[in-house]
C-alpha cells in the first residue's frame, strides 16, 4: 500500500543513499563512541523515563539531538549536526558553543566536549566505560577510533530522515502505547516499539548490568522494528523486526516484501537496506515490511488487533 503523505520525500532520489559498511565501519565505529558520551550526558541528567525513553538521540532537521536537557534553572540541548559537520551546545540563554566534527580520537573529543560543558557550568559526571560493544575502552583512553567521513556521515543521517518519516507514518496507525521513534546510541539503531499491554516474564540475564538494562526495556510484550547501519552477523545496514517475549512459530510467519526473511539466530525478521533503496518507492516497500512483520508478531503472539489498530487514517495536518 503507498502512502501519499511519505511520498514526497521519503521516495525522492537523494533520500536513500548508498552506506556499504565496508567503507564507513571506521567512521560508525567512532561516530558511536562520540554518541553514547553525548547521550550517556542526558541520561545522567535525565529522571528514567519507563523502558529508557530518557535515553535516545532524536533524528532532526541537520542530525540528531539530545532534546532538551534540564539543568537547575537552565535547560541545554546537544546536536549533531551533519550539515555543518558540528557538535553545537545550545541553552536557553542564547549561549551556543561548537565542536567541529571531524577526524579526532575518542579520548581528544571527551576531553574537548566535557570541557566545553564545564566552561557552560554544566557540571555532569559520566560514566566513562561504552556499552553493547566487544571490548570496550574507557573514552577518555580510546586513541584507537578516531575516523570521520562527513559523507558517510550525511549519508547516514539522510538514511536517519527517512526512516524516521515512515516510522511515524507506520506508528500513527496504532491506538494502543507506542514508543517515540527514537535513536538508541548504545546499538546504533533507530527504532519504534508497539505494546500489547500485558506485562512480559521477569528477564534474567546472567550479567547484572544486562539484567538491569533488559528488565527495564522488556517489561511489557513488545513488537519493536528498528534500521541499524550493520554489524551483529549483519554485514550491511538493514531493517528488523522482533517480538519480545519470542514466541513460538513467528519465523514460520508470512512476511513482505518477498526479499525479508527471519534471521532464526537473531530473532528477527531482517530486511536489508540495499532491498529498499533499490525499488521504485521505498517508503511503501518499508511500510510493507513493517505492517507484515508486526502483523505476524500481533497474530502468533494473540494481540487484540481490534483494540490496538486504528482503521482509518486521518489526513495529514488534519484539524
Amino acid at each position: 500500500m503507498t502512502d501519499s503523505r511519505i511520498a514526497a520525500v521519503s521516495d525522492s532520489p537523494d533520500a536513500w543513499p548508498s552506506l556499504p559498511l565496508s567503507e564507513w565501519k571506521d567512521t560508525l565505529a567512532t561516530l558511536h563512541m562520540w554518541m553514547q558520551i553525548v547521550g550517556k550526558v542526558r541520561l545522567a541528567l535525565t529522571p528514567l523515563a519507563n523502558h529508557w525513553w530518557n535515553v535516545p538521540l532524536y533524528v532532526s532537521a541537520r542530525g540528531l539531538t539530545t532534546s532538551p536537557i534540564p539543568y537547575g534553572q537552565r535547560i541545554f540541548e546537544v546536536s549533531f549536526d551533519f550539515v555543518d559537520h558540528q557538535l553545537v551546545i545550545q541553552i536557553n540563554d542564547g549561549v551556543t558553543r561548537s565542536i567541529p566534527l571531524a577526524p579526532r580520537s575518542v579520548a581528544d573529543f571527551y576531553q574537548e566536549f566535557m570541557s566545553a560543558l564545564r566552561s557552560l557550568g554544566l557540571e555532569v559526571k559520566i560514566w566513562k566505560m561504552p556499552v553493547e560493544i566487544p571490548d570496550p575502552v574507557p573514552f577518555d583512553q580510546d586513541r584507537i577510533h578516531a575516523s570521520y567521513d562527513p559523507e558517510y556521515a550525511q549519508r547516514f543521517w539522510r538514511i536517519l530522515v527517512s526512516t524516521d518519516e515512515v516510522f511515524k507514518t507506520f506508528s500513527a496507525r496504532f491506538l494502543g502505547k507506542a514508543s517515540p521513534v527514537h535513536f538508541f546510541w548504545g546499538g546504533m539503531d533507530l527504532a519504534v516499539t508497539r505494546f500489547s499491554g500485558r506485562r512480559a516474564p521477569e528477564r534474567n540475564d546472567p550479567d547484572p548490568v544486562l539484567r538491569k538494562i533488559m528488565r527495564e526495556a522488556y517489561s511489557h510484550e513488545v513488537i519493536s522494528a528498528g534500521w541499524w547501519p550493520g554489524g551483529a552477523g549483519v554485514n550491511d545496514a538493514a531493517f528488523y523486526c522482533y517480538a519480545a517475549p519470542v514466541p513460538e512459530g513467528l519465523g514460520q510467519q508470512p512476511v513482505l516484501p518477498k526479499s525479508a526473511y527471519y534471521d532464526a539466530g537473531l530473532g528477527e525478521f531482517v530486511l536489508m537496506y540495499d532491498e529498499v533503496r533499490k525499488v521504485a518507492s521505498p517508503a511503501a516497500t518499508l511500510l510493507e515490511f513493517l505492517q507484515s512483520t508486526y502483523a505476524a508478531g500481533a497474530t502468533v503472539c494473540k494481540w487484540d488487533r481490534e483494540a490496538l489498530e486504528r482503521r482509518d487514517q486521518p489526513a495529514a495536518g488534519a484539524a
